[in-house]
């Protein structure tokens, strides 16, 4: 049983109001594929009875479900080397610099935003951890997003194959992570694990709380259309702190909706007060 172009349009435009990605005719056969694991999972009979299950105020449970198997999640430990080079060897100097000089406080918030299994945050947060004589005395605070509640979970456990973190060294593996018992996969350990909190939301809403020094907005715009690009950009700019940075993937489509930012190389952003 496979979805009709009927219903993968109706899905399609569930997906885009409710989280803004637009999913082409060409992802039709991966939709159906995912979505055939609710199907099994409630003992329902095809995609008409499901798609009814969500647009009913019955189906508002299920909707956290329905993100879960429909959002993409693709990510890795230092995925984009070059990015986590210039976090260690640009931004952090400048930041311990102009606390020096009483030019901001000895206080660092950095967002990951579209974090999903939170390979990304740790990888910010052992930047840090790997600086920490530089940074003693610092409130560091990491906080890493997602619309999926499913992902986020897997990221606040921590456990990742051991084959996923081969761009590690040995002194880093020893430091940071704990094997488990079947010798396939490691645990980040609470020292970093408590660096980094991991909270649910959506990049389409405003982000409310405290400003962020440094974005990391990494391969999740490819999947939002030119409107919704928009909106999460503006969101992204409003949760910047005065020149805090924005640090891009290399695919995201947006490099000309830029407005209030400075470039400063291919991938990183400079807000313009």
């Amino acid at each position: 049983m496979d979805l009709t172009l009927e219903e993968f349009r109706k899905f399609e435009t569930l997906i885009y109001q409710i989280s803004g990605i637009r999913l082409q005719e060409s992802k039709q056969s991966l939709l159906t594929n995912r979505l055939r694991r609710r199907l099994k999972a409630l003992g329902l009979a095809d995609f008409k009875t499901y798609y009814r299950l969500l647009s009913s105020p019955e189906g508002s449970s299920e909707m956290a479900e329905f993100l879960n198997v429909v959002t993409t999640n693709e990510t890795s430990f230092f995925r984009t080397e070059k990015h986590f080079e210039w976090l260690r060897t640009e931004f952090l100097p400048e930041c311990i610099r102009d606390a020096t000089r009483g030019l901001r406080s000895k206080r660092l918030r950095i967002w990951s935003a579209a974090s999903s299994t939170g390979e990304e945050a740790y990888s910010i947060a052992l930047c840090l951890a790997e600086n920490q004589l530089r940074l003693g005395g610092w409130q560091l605070e990491i906080v890493g997003t997602d619309i999926s509640e499913d992902v986020l979970q897997r990221a606040r456990e921590g456990v990742y194959k051991t084959s996923s973190l081969e761009g590690m060294d040995e002194k880093q593996l020893r430091r940071y992570f704990t094997a488990m018992p079947d010798h396939q996969h490691m645990c980040v350990k609470p020292a970093l694990a408590n660096q980094v909190t991991f909270k649910k939301h959506n990049l389409l809403n405003a982000w409310t709380a405290e400003p962020f020094d440094c974005i990391f907005l990494r391969n999740v715009l490819i999947y939002f259309d030119r409107a919704s690009k928009a909106v999460v950009l503006r969101h992204i700019r409003n949760a910047l702190s005065s020149r805090g940075f924005l640090v891009l993937g290399p695919s995201e489509g947006v490099f000309d909706m830029l407005d209030g930012f400075e470039k400063v190389n291919t991938f990183l952003y400079r807000k313009q007060d």
